[in-house]
């Protein structure tokens, strides 16, 4: 692609910024790469597979401090895998007969940032004062269904986009199931782990992965992530990702 150590930077900010504030990477990655010239196709398919590779430490952590949600994760990826699946199926049918898959995929990148960008600011201000709602008082057997059908517009809009594997599937998690906080995070990470590597191949198999991008990006993120996590417990994070909400606002309005 023509890119040298400043995608290694990008990932380096974009590292630390997660990890000093848990806002989604994707969301600020992806409009990022294309903003710096990269195809939007590529910028997509090369962040699924970079946070296919991230995606898989978290999972593995979460999984030795068993605070992941397997049933969850389960009925999540009914829905989720499937809706990828056919956003990849769909991108590739108007790349063959319409020729206009770049603009889908910004106009798509810029709604999904303006939802990422509120939800998290409406995140921000009820997270401690959300009461328990009669959707968490639920058994998970009566809430499959719902579920599953989450999973498959959310795995959808994932896989056209690449952003919201987080996000948005958190937010699902606190405000419909009741989980502990642990088990919101690693559930959130072990069902993205399972998305992300599916969308990720299926867009590799399509030839819209720059390896050597994801591996600049990556040597660029994983000091960032350790930095900036080390970082989160003395810095007041909560207006950080206010502002980063706000950043990511205005990236998605200028998408459109």
């Amino acid at each position: 692609m023509g890119f040298g150590i400043e995608m290694t930077i990008l990932g380096l900010v974009v590292g630390f910024l997660v990890g000093l504030t848990g806002v989604g990477g994707a969301a600020l990655l992806t409009p990022i790469m294309i903003m710096l010239g990269v195809p939007a196709t590529i910028a997509v398919g090369t962040d699924l597979f970079y946070n296919a590779i991230t995606k898989m430490f978290g999972a593995i952590q979460h999984f030795r401090q068993k605070t992941i949600n397997l049933k969850l994760v389960k009925f999540f990826a009914i829905g989720s895998i499937p809706g990828a699946i056919t956003a990849v199926g769909v991108l590739q049918l108007f790349e063959n007969f319409f020729q206009n898959q770049e603009s889908i995929i910004r106009t798509s990148l810029g709604v999904m940032l303006i939802i990422i960008a509120l939800a998290t600011i409406f995140r921000q201000i009820f997270d401690k004062r959300w009461r328990e709602n009669r959707w968490q008082k639920k058994p998970l057997e009566e809430k499959k269904v719902l579920t599953i059908t989450i999973g498959f517009i959310l795995g959808f809009l994932v896989g056209l986009t690449s952003i919201g594997s987080g996000s948005l599937f958190a937010l699902a998690l606190l405000y419909l199931y009741k989980l502990k906080g642990s088990e919101i995070v690693g559930t959130d990470i072990a069902h993205a782990l399972l998305l992300v590597s599916v969308a990720g191949f299926l867009h590799a198999g399509l030839g819209n992965v720059d390896y050597l991008l994801t591996l600049k990006l990556l040597l660029g993120s994983i000091p960032g992530v350790l930095i900036g996590s080390t970082l989160s417990a003395k810095v007041p994070t909560k207006p950080l990702r206010t502002i980063l909400a706000t950043i990511i606002l205005f990236s998605g309005i200028k998408m459109i």
